[in-house]
């Protein structure tokens, strides 16, 4: 978040809530050996992060991995010992478990979990409902489980999309749950947590009273409401809770970026399809656990399916025939790991046929490894780097073209100044810089428009480009479905290729890749051959069924 959509350096911002907080307890995420990536890093990078985030301020790592794979989870559970924080071992839920048709996901196989994660050295267990599928009943069975078997706190988490997860709270507060998440009330419910003043009010003159004052939580709502209101624009468009989570199971923390990237890939009009999408996506992959990265998974199937109109019936009999997304290719391909239930066959078989996904990075440059091993600024901008490339680079390029955005007002950060309105900057405690809009020039040739400004009572005049301004641009070759010689785009984005005119290709082989919105996919050649055209340059942005190359068929011998 700091670093996508704030153009901020998130250790700068752990740092100054640490300072600011003092006597409070921060937690955050740890995704085994995904660390708070989307692929598999190596156990340096890991170790390294959590050293850096604890030394920082982190007092409470709670460690989950995707798939519930205890080995994914070690190194990271190791190294919160080593820096001497809290571990939280978490078992992520899905299915139901009270219902006796459920084969895998039983109460037998969260108490197999549990008892590993002890073993790991786990102080705390947590319960990751991050689709809001925990039941009431289900949750009073599975924590007065974990409370009877170990000796460990239960900490449970859950989003509130169906609207029914404040009864899961107090069912596993009256089980013995040591500790439920909730949000403050403008903040709550739908893909968030339930209501905090709901559960207080819910739970005072009762045994597990929580001794927090209402008076003072309604005290805070107008600020957060206000907040809410700033970031209106990121929102996941669910005005009003609702079942259809029991269908597609899209986690309440996934189901927001969801929708912005289908918004940005031009899918925004077909919403509700893309959430049938994840449901049928989810069946093809063989329902597994949905947490991130395996979220990311089968949300990058559902909005390739989705953008591409893909026949889903052909789809699972024939997946060999589409150039999948990366990130489906490397769970199929177990980068992941293993699901519990096991993959989905014969439909993983087949999308792999010929194919080599890319296996995930073990090794680190030996810079990398040095610089890691040095506390300060050398080893979080590291950190950054190897975590989070993309993002890391349109950081380090927003602070060279515009300095410290961090201190700017959010509402002008995101909507701009409203002219004749001024703003005041805190640069640094004692240092303010007044800004304010006086009129805005009409656009050049090139775009381009004077912003006239005043700057602590003097005038400055600035240029920037009026990205509103349509550009003309030349409509886009379409490839030919019945000519088996043009390669298209199957799916929006970039397209970056990895081959020239005049290469000779095997069928298979990677012809270019395709990047929007986090999601990536190669495009391959359905035949051996010669490429005789290339349609973009790379850089350039695509849509589905855009002619991307030419790669003409090795003749047949007659």
């Amino acid at each position: 978040m700091a670093l996508r959509f704030l153009a901020e350096d998130p250790w700068e911002r752990l740092a100054a809530i640490r300072e600011r907080v003092p006597n409070i307890c921060l937690q955050m995420l740890l995704r085994g050996r995904n660390a708070v990536g989307y692929t598999p890093y190596p156990d340096d990078v890991v170790q390294a992060f959590v050293a850096e985030a604890a030394a920082t301020g982190v007092d409470i790592f709670r460690v989950f991995d995707a798939l519930n794979d205890i080995e994914q989870m070690r190194p990271a559970i190791d190294a919160v010992l080593e820096a001497g924080a809290v571990a939280e071992g978490t078992l992520c839920y899905t299915g139901d478990l009270v219902d006796p048709a459920e084969r895998i996901y039983t109460l037998d196989y969260y108490l197999r979990l549990a008892e590993q994660l002890v073993a790991a050295g786990a102080h705390v267990l947590a319960i990751k409902d991050m689709a809001g599928l925990l039941r009431p009943t289900a949750a009073r069975v599975l924590v007065a489980a974990l409370r009877k078997n170990f000796d460990a706190p239960v900490h449970v988490h859950t989003h509130d999309t169906a609207g029914g997860q404040l009864a899961t709270l107090i069912a596993a507060a009256e089980a013995g749950a040591d500790a439920v998440d909730a949000a403050s009330a403008p903040l709550s419910g739908g893909t968030s947590q339930p209501n905090l003043s709901a559960l207080v009010a819910a739970t005072d003159h009762t045994p597990r009273a929580t001794g927090i004052s209402l008076a003072a939580l309604s005290a805070m709502e107008p600020y957060w409401e206000a907040v809410r209101d700033l970031y209106a624009p990121f929102e996941a468009g669910l005005r009003a809770p609702t079942g259809a989570v029991y269908r597609h199971e899209i986690p309440g923390g996934q189901l927001t970026n969801l929708r912005q990237q289908a918004i940005a890939l031009g899918l925004g009009a077909k919403w509700s399809q893309v959430q049938e999408c994840y449901a049928l996506a989810n069946d093809l992959l063989g329902k597994p656990i949905k947490v991130t990265p395996t979220s990311k998974v089968v949300g990058d199937l559902a909005l390739f399916i989705a953008g591409g109109d893909i026949d889903v019936a052909v789809l699972r009999e024939h997946p060999e025939r589409y150039d999948l997304p990366a990130s489906v290719l490397g769970y199929l391909a177990g980068d992941l790991g293993t699901p519990p239930a096991g993959f989905a066959e014969p439909f993983r078989e087949r999308a792999l046929a010929g194919r080599q996904p890319s296996a995930p990075v073990t090794d680190l440059d030996p810079h990398d490894a040095a610089a890691l091993r040095v506390d300060g600024p050398g080893r979080r901008e590291t950190l950054s780097r190897l975590l989070f490339p993309g993002p890391w680079n349109d950081y380090t390029a927003a602070v060279a073209a515009y300095g410290n955005s961090a201190t700017v007002p959010t509402e002008e950060f995101f909507y701009g100044l409203t002219p004749g309105q001024p703003v005041t900057i805190t640069v640094e405690p004692g240092v303010e810089v007044i800004v304010e809009l006086n009129d805005v020039g009409e656009p050049d040739d090139a775009g381009m428009r004077t912003l006239y400004l005043r700057v602590n009572g003097q005038p400055r005049p600035v240029s920037v480009r009026d990205t509103s301004i349509a550009t003309v641009s030349k409509e886009a070759r379409r490839a030919d479905p019945g000519d088996p010689a043009q390669i298209p785009a199957g799916l929006p984005g970039l397209v970056t290729y990895t081959v020239a005119v005049g290469d000779e290709v095997r069928k298979g082989d990677r012809l270019a890749t395709i990047e929007a919105m986090k999601m990536e996919a190669a495009v391959t050649s359905p035949h051996a051959g010669t490429v005789t055209e290339l349609l973009h340059s790379s850089g350039v942005s695509v849509e589905v069924g855009d002619l991307l190359l030419v790669v003409t068929p090795v003749p047949v011998p007659s």
